[in-house]
């Protein structure tokens, strides 16, 4: 009994200890040092998986400044999810900062990689859920969340401010799966036009491709959204595109007169429509959806459980073919790794000191992750 109130003690302080906090860190990835800023919602707790968020800042901006315009925090605090602002890195030809998503010729820079790792490196720290992983972003992050979404297998739905699709992009989206997908765009828009330009798609045939592409009805049910708010110079209207079952796979809030803005952002860098908030509308959006993965998917991730848990002494685990085993402490560093085979049982684990670990099992083909606690 006095045991499990220690427990009961360490996981309250835990608790209490991350929750509504923001956390600025870094890890490396091809090479290059990059920067991410976390945000720990109020009532995170580590015993329970999280919903995770990127928020992708646009050209020339930062994760900073993309974290109070198109502010999340305060649904978090609600919604309990995980809200991570990463940096893109320093064009070599523009020395802007941005994400390499097909633009800027003579770029290498690996993002995709970059957000996947960091994916890894969060997962192997905090409690997130595997299946709930989303990205949004502004403008080029908009961009970048539509790389990610034909790019990588990670993502459950994606949302785009502002952004629109590159030839690369439409390149990787040609086979990729399908996705639900969120698009907000202003038809004032002077940066990202509504209608397109060299290079850049149009609004119109972007949700187009998307609602094939999600066997969605090609004809959308236009909702007018309420004109709130008659001095910001825009109106807006909800199109939303669905399956033959009812289910509203893509959506897009055409913001009339809007430009290349956040609408509902409490920083009016233009016109700015106030009759919605797209950070509420992207999580009422993303909150409806979890991955569904390929058996076969290369970037499968489970989580499993060890036993005992608590471990004491010696922690029984049991895997089908031989596999990469790792433990990480809670601030994410590699604490122990060995080999497992289809006959091992069990691991001593009287080195570790007490405290709550991650771990990671992975054969090559697919990853499982798990937490425990050493007694």
């Amino acid at each position: 009994m006095k045991y499990l109130h220690i427990v009961s003690l360490c996981l309250f302080l835990s608790f209490h200890a991350y929750s509504q906090q923001t956390i600025v860190s870094t890890i490396t990835h091809g090479g290059l040092t990059r920067d991410y800023r976390l945000y720990i919602p109020k009532n995170y707790n580590p015993s329970k998986a999280a919903p995770l968020v990127l928020n992708l800042h646009g050209l020339t901006s930062n994760a900073i400044q993309q974290e109070f315009y198109g502010d999340f925090r305060p649904i978090a605090d609600t919604a309990g999810f995980l809200i991570c602002h990463p940096n893109g890195t320093v064009s070599v030809t523009t020395g802007l900062t941005f994400w390499n998503v097909g633009l800027a010729a003579g770029e290498n820079v690996d993002d995709v990689g970059f957000i996947e790792a960091l994916i890894d490196s969060l997962s192997a720290k905090y409690n997130i859920d595997s299946k709930r992983i989303y990205s949004t972003g502004m403008s080029n992050g908009g961009f970048m969340s539509y790389l990610l979404a034909c790019a990588s297998t990670r993502f459950a739905a994606i949302a785009s401010v502002t952004g629109s699709s590159t030839p690369l992009i439409d390149l990787k989206c040609k086979t990729a799966k399908a996705i639900p997908i969120m698009e907000i765009h202003g038809t004032a828009d002077q940066t990202v036009p509504y209608n397109g330009t060299t290079g850049i798609k149009a609004i119109p045939e972007l949700v187009a491709f998307w609602a094939n592409k999600n066997s969605c009805n090609p004809t959308p049910q236009i909702i007018a959204v309420p004109n709130t708010n008659t001095t910001d110079g825009a109106t807006a209207e909800q199109h939303i595109y669905k399956t033959a079952a009812g289910r509203n796979l893509v959506e897009h809030f055409k913001v009339i007169g809007g430009a290349h803005t956040w609408p509902g952002a409490s920083f009016p860098i233009g016109v700015t429509c106030q009759d919605f908030s797209a950070s509420k509308e992207i999580w009422r959006f993303f909150s409806q959806y979890s991955l569904i993965t390929d058996v076969n998917d290369s970037h499968i991730i489970e989580q499993v459980n060890v036993y005992p848990n608590p471990v004491e002494s010696t922690m029984n685990i049991e895997v089908d073919e031989k596999s990469e085993f790792l433990i990480k402490d809670i601030n994410g560093k590699n604490v122990f790794s060995t080999w497992l085979f289809p006959e091992v049982k069990n691991l001593d684990m009287k080195h570790l000191t007490a405290g709550i670990y991650f771990f990671e099992i992975n054969n090559g083909a697919k990853k499982k992750i798990g937490k425990f606690i050493k007694a």
